[in-house]
């Protein structure tokens, strides 16, 4: 597979990464022998860009990704993400904690997990409003010294955070939720980005499934069925509109999904999405979309289907969209 540089940074990863949060959170009940192998199939398929968190499980992501991934290290780019504040005694998310403190003992339990001597990327996952980014920054920066991370990431941030973030300690990537049912980073985010040398790496790039045809009703476990996009009259209005995507994927001889993440990385040389899944032929299919070239006239086909038909609900219930920084 093709390799993409986020941005500046000399950090080069193959064109799609693998987002595996879903191999043991937010989706159900998961096979873990079938996505140890995933992860193995993924290396052979040419993935080099692996991206996990903390807080999905939480903690099993990371022993999963660790364990996948620890006989082929030196092939791979292994992310992560602090900024959760985790009960162990009851684990699930309780709010932000990015104190300096808190991100050096989370980076100290990410290496075990992972099985690694130093994290590729890390990323805060979501900004703090109780810690200045500037302290964050250069609290990641210091761990970069310590020779236990090497490149820093933040995630769902705002630009003025972007900015103040990587005036202390440069950024790699930015990963926020980016696909064409979710084009909030282009007015104010790209420019920055581009102007300052920062990667994208967009997470949802298949709006959790929708874009790909995966339109059926979700079972109670997943956290789909929370997402306003995902029921009542929004979906029904999105599945009108993905079906209008999805002629057109038919009329350039691929599928919906490699429609979409197409589309994506027609957008900037330096966006690497990051599509999740548990299954091979799904792996494949993403994969694939590497080698799908867009026409100006595609694009602007998929631009006027959008504009015509539209997409409906916000990404995320009240709660989480108050956790994305502006």
């Amino acid at each position: 597979m093709k390799k993409r540089q986020l941005g500046t940074s000399g950090l080069k990863v193959s064109v799609l990464g693998l987002g595996c949060m879903g191999m043991s959170w937010a989706y159900g009940p998961s096979d873990r022998a079938q996505c140890l192998k995933l992860l193995r199939d993924a290396v052979d398929l040419g993935v080099t860009f692996f991206d996990t968190a903390e807080v999905y499980g939480p903690f099993t992501n990371e022993e999963l990704v660790g364990e996948g991934l620890k006989p082929v290290r030196d092939q791979v780019v292994i992310a992560t993400k602090f900024g959760f504040d985790i009960d162990p005694a009851q684990p699930f998310q309780r709010g932000t904690n990015s104190r300096p403190k808190h991100i050096r003992e989370v980076v100290d339990a990410s290496l075990k997990r992972l099985k690694l001597d130093e994290i590729d990327l890390l990323y805060q996952h979501r900004v703090d409003p109780d810690v200045p980014i500037e302290d964050v920054a250069g609290t990641v920066g210091e761990l970069i010294q310590a020779g236990k991370v090497k490149h820093f990431g933040l995630s769902e941030a705002g630009a003025a955070t972007i900015r103040k973030a990587h005036a202390v300690q440069k950024v790699t990537a930015l990963q926020s939720e980016y696909s064409l049912w979710t084009r909030d980073p282009e007015k104010d985010i790209l420019p920055v980005l581009e102007e300052l040398g920062i990667g994208f790496v967009p997470y949802s790039p298949l709006g959790r499934g929708f874009l790909a045809g995966q339109v059926a009703d979700v079972p109670a476990d997943d956290f789909r069925a929370n997402l306003p996009r995902f029921s009542g009259d929004a979906k029904a209005q999105n599945i009108r509109a993905v079906d209008a995507l999805n002629g057109l994927a038919k009329s350039k001889g691929v599928t919906p999904a490699q429609l979409a993440l197409a589309w994506l990385l027609a957008q900037k040389p330096w966006i690497v999405p990051i599509p999740g899944t548990r299954h091979l032929d799904r792996l494949k299919e993403n994969i694939a979309s590497a080698g799908v070239n867009l026409s100006a006239g595609d694009l602007r086909d998929i631009e006027n289907t959008i504009a015509e038909h539209g997409f409906a609900g916000e990404r995320y219930p009240e709660a989480g969209l108050a956790m994305v920084n502006q």
